[in-house]
């Protein structure tokens, strides 16, 4: 048998072989119903990945004087041997996303103040020139006496755009206002662990922990509005103080 009649049988045998598996069943398309009402989600939607391994920090970058991994979580730690002077940040190093929705689970000192940035750039940091790990954003406020929890608080940039229980509007002509009020926002964080979950869609930016919504925020300021960036997580300058971070999972969606 030549080569090329043993190729042409060889072939015509794979497509038997193709054509007798089972086809998969598909499911049908969903059709709304009169009586459907919406419902939680069990778990994660379809589409998040972890960025994290649970055992390095593989991914990521920042000072190690202050990050480590320890019992399946992110460490950020100061010590009174450690304190800084400027906030300083471990930065995911995979991408810089535009619309996303990020979800964690957090644990922070009494004392303690951090963050979760989003949508940031690396700056040049004044007070302390050697800190590599600055970034100027959006920030998913974090703290232990429940302060500024929640906030939607722009680091190095327009500062507070929305408090915890606000929907506001930010046009960058005046401060932002205060379009309507949420009351899931008067909870705050709780002792031990908690559930981040952050969208950023467009120009809409929704904080929300433990299943309540903290702040939404309508960034109309075109001009000073990041549109895509950096994911990082804070630990702030001030007294000694711990934070971790675990569980950490991104779904990225289309660019605006």
């Amino acid at each position: 048998m030549s080569p090329l009649l043993r190729f042409a049988v060889l072939f015509l045998a794979s497509l038997a072989v193709v054509r007798a598996q089972p086809a998969t069943p598909v499911a049908p398309p969903y059709v709304p119903k009169q009586s459907d009402r919406p419902m939680p989600v069990d778990g994660d939607e379809p589409g998040f990945r972890p960025l994290f391994d649970g055992r390095t920090l593989d991914g990521w970058s920042g000072d190690p004087v202050y990050w480590r991994v320890e019992d399946g979580a992110i460490v950020g730690e100061i010590t009174p041997a450690t304190v800084v002077r400027s906030n300083t940040f471990l930065i995911w190093q995979g991408g810089e996303p535009a619309d996303f929705e990020l979800k964690l689970e957090y644990r922070i000192t009494a004392q303690g103040n951090s963050g979760i940035n989003y949508r940031s750039v690396s700056v040049p940091d004044p007070v302390t020139p050697a800190n590599a790990f600055a970034l100027r954003g959006y920030q998913f406020d974090l703290d232990g006496r429940n302060r500024y929890t929640g906030n939607n608080y722009e680091e190095k940039g327009r500062l507070f755009l929305a408090e915890r229980g606000q929907i506001t509007r930010v046009t960058g002509e005046r401060p932002p206002v205060i379009v309507a009020t949420t009351p899931g926002g008067a909870s705050g964080g709780r002792e031990g662990w908690n559930e981040v979950h952050l969208i950023a869609r467009g120009s809409t930016l929704i904080h929300v922990l433990n299943g309540a919504v903290m702040c939404i925020v309508f960034d109309d300021d075109a001009k000073h509005r990041p549109e895509r960036g950096k994911i990082g997580v804070q630990v702030h300058t001030g007294p000694p103080m711990k934070v971790e971070f675990r569980r950490i999972r991104l779904k990225t969606g289309p660019a605006p």
